[in-house]
């Protein structure tokens, strides 16, 4: 019998200011290299990173069309994506901003539920370092702990209370 080969991808790490200081054109602008996507299957309770997802290109979003009302996928398969960014301390990186947005996939007739303005928007407020994982479930939110402990465990600690805080089973 094969093994499955485990992907290794690691999270986008902090570039240096590609503004450099100089305050000109594009000095507003945010940066997407410090920002991962990071895909939960509810139902597998499994994590990894899909890079495909920032362009919407991830495994689980290919082929998929996705409507804007929920109930239009009554048995849409449960995943969250995670804005994961990660940024640098004195001490060493960890995860400043994490963001979670709530998307469903049919696979059978290729339809899928996301809302398009909260994706981007969440990918906004974690790029600008804010934490907003309550809303998950509680099944999700240990995958998600789990996950980040296991992939640096350093840039777990190193992390805000807010973060261990809003994953912690209730």
């Amino acid at each position: 019998m094969e093994e499955k080969k485990k992907k290794n991808i690691a999270f986008n790490i902090i570039k240096s200011d590609p503004t450099d200081g100089h305050g000109g054109f594009g000095s507003g602008a945010l940066s997407l290299d410090n920002v991962s996507p990071v895909i939960i299957d509810v139902e597998a309770g499994e994590a990894s990173i899909e890079v495909g997802a920032l362009h919407a290109r991830s495994p689980v979003e290919k082929g998929i069309k996705f409507l804007p009302n929920k109930k239009d996928v009554p048995n849409g398969k449960p995943y969250w994506l995670i804005w994961v960014t990660i940024d640098r301390k004195e001490d060493g990186p960890y995860y400043a901003g994490v963001t979670a947005c709530e998307m469903t996939v049919d696979r059978e007739i290729r339809r899928g539920y996301k809302s398009l303005p909260e994706h981007v928007n969440r990918m906004d407020k974690s790029i600008k370092r804010h934490i907003m994982v309550d809303h998950m479930d509680a099944k999700s939110k240990k995958v998600l702990s789990d996950f980040l402990k296991n992939h640096d465990v350093g840039m777990w600690e190193r992390s805000l209370q807010q973060l261990k805080d809003g994953l912690q089973e209730n």
